[in-house]
């Protein structure tokens, strides 16, 4: 039987003349420093205004005084997710082994990565990591994973991750996907207990319900000891989700590819099937409807003149038979 995915949404990023200020931090300790000093690596290069990403040489951190930390902040923008290598020395081969906890972990990626999630005017900073180590001096890493299948739909203001830390903000750590409605991030602790729970967008309202063995006073447990990959869990469960709870996904009637993203004043939509894109509509993260164009009768369309805010926006794409994507 074939199932047809109605109300599915694209979500694409606008930029602003202003990039977010990222920092990214490495520490030498123990390590004997290349004359040729000590750099970053990345998918990141080339939105930072570095001529090509991947370069070894073209990111110079620097020594931060007389530490062993080394630093460099550049302008690159948000609501994307960027993977990065630090390298001692100006060579490819001379990057660090990354530890299977920070990897991206995908397709034997063996990269660090990062969300950067606002343009807020600050600097994302996640820390000086150990070269080729997993987090900073005298801290574990801690992968959250939660699985959103029996929580769909995802909202469109994202997935959160709260904790005792930070007063259970639904705002201030948001999960990347990197497919499967699987959702994570990567943060830092000391050594401590600590207490947490997920949202499904970013208001208090939004958050899990936990019942069950993981229920600590209504939200989750955290006994951080060592560097730990959380199990994949089920948003508002104790354990992973079964297949009778994933709603079902089979075949996608209708498909359309929306470029590019991040974007500015332009947007393109096209059909990888030839299908005539009968409407688009584009809502802001309130369910604002921001741009509407009817009566499109194209399989492929440009929206031009966005002239939208910096922030995240849902694109609605229909076809003739009235299915959305």
């Amino acid at each position: 039987m074939k199932k047809i995915i109605l109300g599915l949404t694209f979500i694409f990023a606008v930029t602003s003349l202003s990039a977010k200020k990222v920092k990214f931090a490495v520490d030498m300790t123990g390590q004997t420093i290349s004359a040729f000093g000590v750099h970053i690596v990345g998918d990141f290069q080339e939105a930072a205004g570095y001529p090509l990403n991947w370069d070894p040489a073209a990111t110079t951190l620097t020594q931060e005084g007389a530490t062993d930390i080394y630093s460099v902040i550049v302008n690159i923008p948000a609501f994307a997710k960027y993977e990065y290598l630090f390298v001692n020395g100006d060579q490819t081969y001379e990057t660090e082994f990354v530890p299977d906890e920070s990897r991206v972990g995908y397709n034997f990626i063996d990269n660090r990565w990062m969300y950067v999630d606002s343009l807020s005017n600050d600097t994302s900073f996640v820390g000086a990591i150990l070269f080729g180590g997993n987090a900073p001096t005298g801290m574990s890493l801690v992968r959250f994973k939660v699985d959103m299948n029996n929580a769909l739909p995802v909202s469109s203001n994202g997935v959160h991750v709260g904790d005792n830390m930070n007063g259970f903000s639904s705002t201030k750590v948001p999960l990347y996907s990197f497919g499967g409605n699987i959702y994570e991030i990567i943060s830092y602790y000391q050594n401590n207990s600590y207490a947490f729970k997920y949202f499904n967008g970013n208001t208090a309202v939004t958050t899990e319900t936990i019942s069950g063995t993981c229920d600590v006073f209504g939200n989750r447990g955290l006994i951080v000891t060592k560097d730990t990959v959380m199990s994949e869990v089920c948003f508002s469960s104790c354990s992973a989700c079964s297949a009778t709870s994933v709603k079902e996904i089979n075949v996608l009637i209708s498909v359309f590819n929306v470029f590019p993203n991040p974007a500015k004043d332009v947007l393109m939509i096209s059909s990888t099937k030839n299908d005539i894109i009968a409407s688009v509509a584009v809502y802001n993260v309130t369910g604002q409807s921001v741009k509407e164009v009817s009566n499109v009768n194209q399989s492929n369309y440009t929206l031009q003149n966005l002239n939208l805010s910096s922030g995240l926006y849902t694109v609605k794409v229909s076809n003739n038979n009235q299915q959305s994507q």
